[in-house]
């Protein structure tokens, strides 16, 4: 048969393991005078020291104990201490802790133990999440088979017995049973096969199966030929579509070309897109925080003879500028998203940063098989020679497919072949069908291209009908046509395969019966038929997830190994177009890519939406080009071709389904192989994108509006403005409001675009609003000093201090109310943790100085004059917020 739609073969076969396997060196006899790809069957037999009894058991568990489980190294868990250790590499952990260390050295104990808490809950709280992500992706493994049928002996002279064992116990000698749907357990040599086909997909990324046989002769035509192209040799990751065989396993563990695909094209991806986010802003912020301390000691030794026994206030200053629970709010926030689609949707996140990255996807490069159509084509027309309907096309070809299936004992048929049969019963046409006996069948194999059954009708004796079918120049080459009818025929064919239509040739001969065994060279002399066109079905929910994702900003790129009609006329009937006027604009083949720079394939990349012929190093170098021209990537794969892509793209997902190398890459593992599932993932990914962008915009306006106000008042009093202690205390109030941002419901337009976080924007916002907070403390010192205007030495401090303490918490609940963006007035008065924070915010800031631990912290009651007065200064501060603010969206 003609080969079927691509798709990746079913997942790997390992077992999870932990511990590191013993180091897989080959047998000494292996790769020496003959190439191992050379080696005919008795060969490799001797050089493995085996036979086709299989091993006796103890020569089994000798060689288990020599060469290791057959699994890969790759799969062994990153153990949580290292988590933990790698999660201070985050930018924003790592500025704390070295704020805290600093605050340590200079003696602010209370500064240095709350900082260094945050760092610890911060990193206990990733690490324990990843490493959950970790566990439920072993679990994944699970439900991939881990047995194979292997022939042993438990001594030299005892019969042989065919026994199921793990996959991991098994190695290099043992000889295996492969039956269709299995999985093929490690690398293998085959030594006997009925119509053995296998899928190659997983590792070479080919969609159609792959015939193999026994290597009986030294075959010098194989000598240059590549490994995947031996007919022999079958490797870890194929599955068997057809047919059944026997084969010698002659690679286990590390040392199969399963894992030789997995190092090699495992690529160190670079920064993603949250990395470079949280880079921009923790830069910008820390050039803040080296020049702060500096100005603050320069300023008073200058203006107020102070020496370094302001350096404990200077650091403080640094430390209020920080947001000090970025670490926490993006860690809970990325972890409840995280824990919320495992729960509904099935969908395991695997490394944390991927969900804001997830959020911030506006390109999505994904194959076209099985996520854009099913796995499977439907009959579209039957034509003859000139193009004209002629259901007895589609008769023969069902009588081909039919006879071929029975006769050659093929346990299923392949997918063009069941859609021919659907449609030949839905059309009707078995009537006349029933009459013919099939005699014989040569079934397909990717050498011939075609397929052949031999019939015979009843009341025609002596007379044998050869029906044949499959690849369009492979049939026509064996039909008696002269040149320009062939001709013909290609282009009628050629522009239906533009088209987007996959194309069967059929044609068909009267022989003289015979009682010998029909072969190949019998295909000849044959009479034109006609053409069967099939097309692919649209998966059901792709239209409208498509849809769906245009409207969320998110492009989507299909990149495919299919024909460029095929890919073409798939994306057409979902509705993917590139441009206003309906076209697709260029549909880029592989050829094309590879004429491009890198500068040139990003200006296409950017432009294109179909990528046809591409093979793995072409889909990382298309996703590259894309990361390169400022977008944000996202890759769906599921086989070992598909991961250079995965590691290229910001967040690489992939199915459950996926082999294990491809979960073991991938940073998000879905439930099923389904553009539904990743906008759940991508609204996930903006929701917990989007608390976290409004607590940093809150938080670094306060903080900066707070600092230059302190700056200010440093230089303008004749006293510190506020004691470490109490802006310590202030900090941790702030803290424990902010938290309620991690649990807060983002607004309905935080939704509908990519959330990437931009220092630029950041440090736009914050710089407008921090001057407008400024401001309104600059007023409230105008209003202590009409209050206060009676006070004196330390009593006119201890007011001080409690009235701007005071003011900053009712302002820092002001702004975590109305600097909600992107909402319309009913989420802007809805309730909520945001809201209830805010108040016990606001709370505390008016009745901690009245408290005993007032003047304990250096704090005293103030005058109800000046309630009256900040009361107004909030006011004027509230309108000018809600102006301001409006202001921005309009802009935005």
């Amino acid at each position: 048969m003609s080969s079927v739609p691509e798709s990746s073969a079913a997942a790997g076969t390992g077992r999870t393991t932990p511990g590191t396997p013993a180091p897989v060196t080959p047998l000494p006899a292996v790769g020496t005078s003959v190439p191992p790809s050379a080696k005919t069957s008795l060969q490799i037999l001797r050089s493995l020291d085996t036979g086709p009894r299989g091993l006796v058991e103890a020569r089994a568990e000798e060689r288990l104990a020599r060469f290791g489980e057959n699994v890969l190294p790759a799969w062994r868990p990153v153990p949580w201490p290292r988590r933990f250790v790698r999660s201070l590499r985050d930018p924003f952990t790592s500025v704390l802790l070295c704020l805290g260390l600093v605050s340590a050295v200079v003696s602010a104990w209370g500064t240095a133990c709350v900082t260094l808490a945050l760092v610890a809950v911060s990193c206990l709280l990733r690490s324990t999440e990843e490493h959950r992500a970790d566990r439920s992706t072993a679990a994944l493994r699970e439900l991939v088979a881990t047995t194979a049928t292997v022939v042993r002996r438990t001594s030299a002279d005892a019969p042989s017995r065919e026994r199921d064992v793990p996959v991991a116990d098994l190695v290099p000698g043992d000889v295996i049973r492969l039956g269709p749907g299995d999985l093929v357990p490690a690398d293998v040599q085959v030594l006997r096969a009925g119509g053995l086909t296998v899928h190659q997909s997983a590792l070479t990324g080919e969609s159609a199966p792959v015939a193999k046989h026994p290597l009986d002769a030294p075959d010098p035509a194989l000598a240059g030929a590549g490994p995947f192209a031996q007919p022999q040799l079958c490797f870890q990751g194929s599955s068997v579509t057809s047919g059944s065989g026997t084969a010698v396993i002659t690679a286990t563990g590390g040392a199969t070309r399963f894992a030789a695909a997995y190092d090699g094209r495992a690529r160190q991806r670079g920064a993603s897109a949250f990395d470079r986010s949280v880079q921009g802003i923790s830069w910008t912020l820390i050039r803040f925080m080296l020049l702060t301390p500096p100005l603050v000691l320069m300023a008073n030794a200058a203006l107020r003879g102070r020496g370094l026994e302001t350096l404990p206030f200077a650091v403080a200053v640094a430390v209020g500028l920080t947001p000090e629970m970025l670490p926490v709010i993006v860690t809970t926030a990325l972890a409840r998203g995280a824990a919320r689609l495992a729960r509904t949707s099935g969908v395991i996140v695997k490394r944390l940063p991927a969900l804001h990255d997830l959020g911030a996807v506006d390109v999505l490069c994904l194959d076209k098989t099985g996520t854009l159509t099913e796995d499977r084509p439907v009959v579209e027309a039957a034509v003859d020679g000139s193009d004209l309907p002629d259901p007895g096309v589609l008769r023969w070809a069902a009588l081909s497919a039919l006879w071929t299936l029975q006769l050659a004992e093929l346990p299923a048929a392949d997918a063009l072949d069941e859609a021919v049969l659907e449609a030949a019963e839905e059309a009707g046409g078995w009537g006349s069908a029933a009459v013919y006996e099939g005699v014989a069948a040569l079934p397909f194999d990717p050498v011939r291209r075609v397929a052949t059954a031999v019939l015979r009708r009843p009341g025609r004796l002596g007379v044998h009908t050869l029906v044949t079918k499959g690849a369009v120049e492979a049939v026509l080459e064996r039909c008696a046509l002269d040149g320009d009818e062939r001709e013909r025929l290609l282009d009628l064919a050629a522009r239906k395969a533009e088209s987007g239509l996959r194309l069967l040739a059929v044609a068909r001969a009267d022989r003289p019966a015979r009682h010998g065994a029909y072969t190949p060279a019998d295909e000849r002399g044959l009479t034109f038929v006609g053409l069967v066109a099939l097309r692919d079905v649209p998966a059901p929910s792709a239209a409208d997830a498509l849809d769906v994702l245009a409207r969320r900003g998110v492009t989507v790129k299909v990149l495919t190994g299919d024909h460029p009609g095929t890919a073409a006329r798939a994306c057409e009937d979902l509705g993917l177009r590139t441009d206003a006027a309906g076209g697709y604009g260029d549909v880029v083949t592989a050829e094309l890519v590879d004429t491009l720079s890198d500068a040139e394939l990003a200006r296409v990349a950017d432009r294109a939406t179909v990528f046809a012929r591409c093979t793995p190093e072409h889909k990382a170098r298309i996703v590259s080009a894309l990361r390169a021209a400022g977008h944000t990537t996202g890759f769906l794969g599921d086989g070992v071709n598909d991961l250079p892509a995965l590691h290229a793209a910001d967040v690489g997902i992939c199915p459950r389904n996926a082999v294990d190398v491809a979960r073991e890459a991938a940073d998000v593992v879905l439930a099923e192989k389904d553009l539904t599932a990743i906008d759940r993932a991508v609204l996930a990914g903006r929701h917990s994108s989007g608390n976290i962008a409004t607590y940093l915009r809150i938080t670094l306006s306060s903080n900066l509006g707070n600092v230059i106000a302190m700056l200010t008042a440093g230089l303008m009093l004749p006293f510190l403005p506020m004691l470490p202690a109490q802006v310590l205390v202030q900090n941790l109030c702030f803290d424990a409001a902010q938290l309620a941002f991690a649990f807060d419901r983002p607004g309905a337009s935080a939704l509908r675009r990519p959330a990437v976080l931009r220092s630029r924007h950041f440090l736009r916002f914050i710089t407008g609003f921090g001057l407008l907070n400024a401001a309104a403390d600059l007023a409230t010192f105008g209003v202590l000093a009409l209050a206060l205007h009676n006070a004196a030495g330390t009593d006119g401090e201890a007011a001080f201090h409690a009235g701007w303490f005071t003011e900053n918490l009712l302002t820092q609940a002001l702004v975590m109310v109305l600097l909600r963006t992107g909402r319309s007035t009913a989420e802007r008065r809805a309730g909520g943790p945001l809201r209830a924070a805010a108040a016990a915010l606001a709370m505390v800031g008016v009745l901690l100085p009245l408290t005993p631990l007032g003047p304990l912290l250096g704090m005293s009651a103030l005058p109800p004059l000046y309630y009256l007065l900040l009361g107004s200064v909030l006011g004027l501060y509230a309108v000018g917020l809600t102006a301001a603010r409006r202001r921005y969206e309009r802009r935005r």
